[in-house]
């Protein structure tokens, strides 16, 4: 400053374009120095650096892939891929942990001070018979938890997420260089039943290990394309929660109603009955489902029962909606009970998961990354959607979390399915199979450039 003439340090008396000279000059000095930094925090040929590297692991990746793929485990029941996942961390050189919250694993690589990133990779498969005529399709069959026997299938993506984070582990502990902080691998079960996320949480998961201050993670996506990653802000995936009920009444020969309190008349008059929360109480700006998924009631064409069990599952966005739609299954299901002068239902809410809602600045900062990475054309907005992914409980507990979509047929494939005017087969479809090569080089791209950048 000793700099400036004197008559600039008046500036009720200076020379008005000295000054703004002055500022001009303050300006281009702090955007050069920024410019600086951001080169010196993300190396120069990082970006090839990953996809020449991905690449060349690719086909021993695939292997791996094939293996998950080939045995898959229900949920709770992981302990064999739990096992398997944990050893290919520790061949990386990853500190690992395992029956964290049951069949939870975590791995831990420290490279000096900086942020604590979390990546985090679902184990389960699903209760379904694979059809795909795949060379390693899965054969496996067990018991599921009511003792009858399942085929099991790896029919929602869960091996491409755990290969893409065998992927990430061996780059991260090969290129120190690249990065600082520590990342946490998070080897989740029971995803599919909602409950592995808060069992981990449960057992001490932040507070035996480091807390994040990210957490990412990948879903497989079977309508979008092979090499596209896709991306959203705010809400993406929705609260889910199952709800039982149980309507009662008083049996009798279905030649002589008049005898009886019909719970299968009940249990229609509410199926109806419930779809009024949606379309008369719920704001039509807020999105809502109620789905009556199972009915069992009765025995016999000319006999009216004593009960009828209803099984619904409930999808919103917001907690208020939530509520809403809870408190109003149970009001309508009493109300129609009381209607027909029927003993009270019963109501059982089970064991839900919060929606999930990615962190607007942590997504800019990643969307930024893809773009630079994989161009635009490949990086899409992400549908919202109302399944739901118990991702979300590691956001309710204080981290900023972002799950991106990973594109898993080729454009090639969909096409196909195009022009036979057809859609392709869903995730938890029998049916339904990724492109393994250019879905994993892809989610290892995504993922190991996202983990870099959050590293600077």
């Amino acid at each position: 400053m000793s700099a400036i003439p004197d008559t600039l340090r008046s500036p009720g008396q200076a020379d008005l374009s000295a000054w703004i000279r002055l500022v001009a000059i303050l300006v281009v000095a702090l955007c050069l120095q920024a410019r600086g930094f951001a080169a010196e925090s993300r190396p120069a040929g990082t970006d090839e650096t990953v996809r020449a590297w991905a690449r060349g692991e690719l086909p021993a990746l695939a292997e791996i892939y094939r293996g998950f793929h080939a045995h898959p485990e229900l949920s709770q029941q992981e302990e064999n891929t739990a096992a398997r996942l944990a050893a290919l961390w520790r061949e990386a050189g990853w500190e690992v942990t395992e029956s964290v919250g049951g069949h939870g694993v975590v791995a831990l690589l420290r490279n000096g001070a900086g942020p604590t990133v979390m990546l985090r990779t679902d184990l389960d498969g699903l209760p379904v018979t694979e059809q795909t005529g795949l060379a390693y399709a899965s054969q496996m069959k067990v018991k599921d938890a009511s003792g009858s026997e399942v085929g099991v299938m790896h029919a929602c993506g869960h091996d491409i997420h755990m290969t893409t984070l065998v992927g990430v582990a061996r780059f991260l502990a090969g290129h120190k260089d690249l990065w600082h902080g520590t990342v946490l691998l998070i080897g989740q079960p029971a995803e599919e039943t909602l409950v592995g996320a808060q069992a981990m949480l449960d057992d001490g998961l932040f507070k035996r290990f480091p807390k994040p201050d990210f957490a990412l993670a990948e879903h497989c996506d079977a309508s979008l394309a092979a090499g596209q990653v896709g991306i959203r802000a705010g809400f993406t995936l929705a609260n889910s929660d199952t709800v039982d009920i149980t309507v009662r009444g008083r049996g009798g020969h279905g030649a002589y109603p008049h005898t009886t309190v019909d719970p299968i008349v009940q249990a229609a008059e509410l199926v109806l009955a419930l779809q009024t929360l949606v379309s008369r109480e719920v704001p039509p700006t807020e999105p809502a489902v109620i789905t009556v998924g199972a009915i069992h009631g009765g025995t016999k064409h000319n006999i009216i029962g004593d009960s009828c069990h209803l099984q619904a599952t409930v999808r919103s966005y917001s907690d208020n909606v939530r509520e809403l739609l809870l408190r109003g299954i149970e009001r309508k299901a009493k109300a129609i009970a009381a209607g027909a002068k029927a003993p009270e239902p019963t109501i059982t809410v089970g064991t839900g998961t919060p929606a999930l809602e990615n962190d607007a600045r942590l997504t800019a900062r990643v969307e930024d990354v893809f773009r630079g990475v994989f161009g635009g054309a490949r990086v899409v907005p992400a549908e919202q959607s109302m399944g739901a992914e118990d991702f979300s409980r590691y956001g309710r507990a204080g981290v900023p979390v972002l799950m991106f979509r990973l594109g898993t047929v080729t454009a090639a494939r969909l096409k196909k399915y195009r022009d036979l005017g057809q859609t392709p087969p869903s995730l938890h479809s029998p049916l339904f199979y990724p492109d393994a090569e250019p879905t994993l080089e892809t989610g290892v791209v995504a993922m190991t450039s996202a983990a870099l950048e959050l590293l600077r």
